[in-house]
């Protein structure tokens, strides 16, 4: 019995060491990708490259363009600057890691979120929202229709403003779907049978996302996206949780550059709601790179055209991404719009470049950038749709 004993408690140690010996692993990989990351921002306005900061200079002083802006080559920094204010009331000025809406730009990093769970076996492609959502009352869509916008669904944005009764406090994505369920609204058109983008879609994957992994939203891409990722200055803020999302910087109307005011409709998130720094999408973009959030195979998936005809001649959809070929060139990017935010987040996966331009003032300076793709040696492209809320159609 003693020497049972005694193997038994030799075990245990043994078994102890092990799990503490990959804690201490994992903890010191944590560090040291943490010390990698920070190294990837290192720049000094020195090193600024002239022809960039030429043009962006420009854009803000002739186009009104009011934000940050990073651009890196090859996984090095080339420029980065803040440009006006963070509330134009205040004469506050933008730092450059000042926390943005970024609207649209949030549907990748949902798409990621989806695409990890797949990757893990929690989740597939061509399972119906039904079987999550047992009361949704469309048939036939699935979780790959949702993310190339193929799902036919009404805009959530558009039909919710009479259905919603207290106008102060945001909806949830269970709220949504709640609406959904009672209310039934027609699609507008029936599954797979056309491109038709709209916020619906990643509200709805958003919820998929609290529903398959037990956690909010929030709680999930902050620990499965973006502290992987090193990005320590993005969160989720939803109106649902907070009075005033606790941000410094303000969405501002383009004509009188008065602040636009949060409403229920900042409560939903996934399609929306991320809060994230120029630096930060820079972090992300290397992260996708190096193959520390999803495999290279799902990679490959998510930057695939996935529509038969590119949308209005410009631009076809991945997953979660818009994606340009032209020749061997391939970039995939996603524009957002959202209560005075517009913002554009480009990857050229071929010439290895990122642009991250991130925006507080809603006009038309991110329009005119033709000259900064020439500049940086990369296809010009045609962005397609800027509106996060607006609908456009394609095969």
């Amino acid at each position: 019995m003693l020497r049972r004993l005694l193997l038994f408690s030799l075990l245990s140690f043994i078994i102890f060491a092990a799990c503490n010996s990959a804690e201490e692993k994992k903890a010191q990989q944590a560090k040291e990708q943490a010390i990698t990351d920070s190294i990837k921002l290192i720049y000094h306005p020195r090193d600024a490259n002239k022809e960039v900061d030429a043009f962006m200079q420009k854009l803000h002083k002739k186009s009104a363009f009011n934000g940050n802006v990073l651009i890196a080559k090859k996984g090095k920094i080339i420029y980065e600057n803040a440009f006006g204010w963070a509330d134009y009331l205040r004469k506050d000025s933008l730092k450059i890691r000042s926390q943005f809406e970024l609207a649209s730009v949030s549907k990748p990093l949902t798409a990621t979120g989806i695409l990890l769970l797949v990757q893990e076996g929690k989740l597939k492609l061509d399972q119906q929202v039904k079987e999550f959502f047992p009361d949704f009352p469309y048939e036939g869509i699935t979780v790959r229709m949702l993310l190339t916008h193929r799902s036919g669904l009404i805009n959530y944005v558009y039909f919710t403003d009479d259905l919603w009764p207290d106008k102060k406090k945001g909806m949830t994505n269970m709220d949504v779907m709640k609406i959904l369920a009672e209310r039934k609204p027609a699609p507008y058109a029936k599954p797979d049978t056309r491109f038709h983008y709209n916020n619906s879609n990643f509200m709805i994957l958003g919820a998929i996302i609290e529903k398959v992994s037990g956690q909010s939203f929030t709680v999930f891409m902050q620990e499965n996206i973006f502290r992987p990722a090193g990005m320590k200055n993005t969160h989720v803020y939803s109106k649902a949780d907070y009075e005033k999302i606790p941000t410094d910087v303000v969405g501002h109307d383009k004509v009188w550059r008065r602040s636009v005011v949060q409403n229920f409709h900042d409560g939903p998130v996934g399609d929306k709601g991320i809060y994230s720094t120029v630096e930060d999408l820079f972090l992300f973009d290397r992260a996708m790179r190096e193959g520390r959030l999803i495999n290279q195979s799902w990679q490959d998936s998510a930057y695939a055209p996935h529509n038969k005809k590119s949308i209005k001649g410009v631009f076809n959809y991945g997953f979660g991404w818009r994606t340009f070929e032209q020749g061997k060139e391939h970039v995939v990017y996603h524009t957002g719009w959202w209560h005075g935010f517009k913002n554009l987040y480009v990857r050229d996966l071929k010439n290895d470049v990122t642009i991250v331009l991130l925006s507080n003032m809603a006009n038309g300076s991110l329009t005119h950038l033709d000259d900064l793709f020439k500049i940086l040696d990369m296809p010009v492209i045609r962005q397609g749709a800027y509106n996060g809320s607006g609908d456009y159609v394609g095969e």
